[in-house]
């Protein structure tokens, strides 16, 4: 039995309190489903099959919420605008990968204070990508 020492207070990761490996499974899944069907969005990846960006995504922000690091020991440093740097990235992407993006967390249900810590982060990674005006 291990026992947590008096006084020690113990935290868990927003990737724990979410639900973990599952919840952001659920939520890259369903984003990547609408991505497929979106002209737009879909002509950004050059892969014939999303599953590989699919798990790209899903192991960052599993990492990026304190889960595995599994993305960094396969890729190295995300280095997320440079990855993107090839694709231009425009407001009208930008909305569309929200818009997607907006569906998946409305479906993964969380607690009110985590689907806005989720979603300010989202916003904000959307936000960074864009590299083409217009």
């Amino acid at each position: 039995m291990n026992e947590i020492p008096r006084g020690t207070v113990q935290q868990q990761t927003f990737y724990e309190l979410v639900g973990g490996e599952e919840t952001f499974r659920r939520l890259v899944h369903v984003f990547y489903q609408g991505v497929a069907g979106d002209p737009e969005l879909r002509a950004m990846y050059p892969e014939e099959d999303l599953g590989p960006a699919e798990d790209r995504l899903r192991l960052f922000l599993m990492q990026y919420w304190g889960g595995p690091r599994t993305y960094s020991d396969e890729r190295g440093h995300p280095r997320l605008r440079m990855r993107h740097a090839p694709f231009e990235v425009n407001k009208a992407a930008h909305d569309a990968w929200l818009r997607h993006m907006r569906v998946a967390v409305d479906e993964l249900a969380l607690e009110p204070a985590y689907e806005q810590q989720l979603w300010d982060y989202l916003t904000y990674a959307a936000a960074s990508m864009v590299n083409t005006p217009g």
